[in-house]
């Protein structure tokens, strides 16, 4: 089987989305969707979509979200239901405009919460599995200090100009879209664990140890409320990116996630 790379863009929802596929198309293979962080877009992931196309077998599908990387800007500010937008409102179209026949979501932090929304609120029976990396449930405080910490090194230091490489035009978009929400004192009662206990498939969170962003208690929720089993690992020395400060456990880790679904036939047809 060939692994071919296809850079390209896609119309959902009068938003104009940069994509990349990686490996099969969904009438070859179970397709893997890829969501990003708070953060993240396309090419944040480097090759990690590839890697993952290589170790699986499968069709992977990365797409920056609006306001990201280089698709269409975001209307700014992002209220404080933007995850839940993005799920029930882009997600379902996009996943029809790809041609979507059945896979995992796989998301990380803001990624990993949209993908559970979406599980967790859509009946599809393509979803076959969720993979979490560094998922958000609830708003933690160390969440909020680490965002606060984020936003002066925007203002004051080389953050802004380390994001521009990634986000070009769109950088002020993403990174205040993202902050201004999350400090937003609203947001700080958003949680979504009714969305855990509707999810009916199995579910993979990997998280780092040393994750700034969120604790075990993300996980903690997850075991307690998932109505399907929960796969958690915790990853020494990582922080809040397991997928780029220790990728050859998380990958190791979703690999050994996939083939269990296949045990289970949990992928097939």
């Amino acid at each position: 089987m060939t692994y071919q790379t296809t850079d390209e863009f896609i119309d959902i929802a009068g938003q104009r989305l940069e994509c990349c596929w990686f490996g099969p198309g969904p009438e070859e293979a179970p397709t893997i969707v890829v969501l990003h962080e708070g953060l993240g877009c396309v090419s944040l992931w480097r090759d990690y979509p590839e890697a993952l196309a290589q170790a699986t077998g499968m069709g992977v599908f990365v797409y920056s979200r609006a306001g990201y990387g280089k698709s269409s800007p975001a209307k700014l500010p992002r209220p404080v239901s933007y995850m839940h937008d993005e799920a029930t409102e882009i997600l379902p179209a996009l996943l029809d405009a790809i041609g979507f026949k059945r896979g995992l979501l796989l998301g990380h932090s803001d990624g990993a919460s949209i993908a559970t929304i979406y599980t967790g609120s859509i009946q599809d029976h393509r979803i076959r599995g969720l993979v979490l990396y560094a998922p958000h449930f609830f708003v933690e405080d160390v969440t909020i200090a680490s965002i606060e910490a984020a936003r002066k090194d925007y203002e004051t230091g080389r953050l802004r100009e380390k994001l521009q490489i990634f986000h070009g035009d769109n950088v002020d978009c993403a990174f205040n879209g993202w902050a201004d929400a999350w400090l937003d004192p609203a947001f700080r009662d958003w949680s979504i664990e009714d969305c855990i206990a509707h999810i009916r498939v199995p579910t993979q969170i990997v998280q780092g140890v040393d994750d700034k962003y969120g604790t075990s208690a993300q996980i903690d929720m997850a075991q307690d409320e998932a109505y399907s089993p929960v796969d958690a690992t915790m990853i020494a020395d990582c922080g809040h990116a397991p997928h780029l400060e220790q990728r050859a456990e998380t990958l190791a880790a979703t690999v050994a996630f996939v083939e269990h679904l296949r045990a289970m036939d949990e992928l097939a047809a």
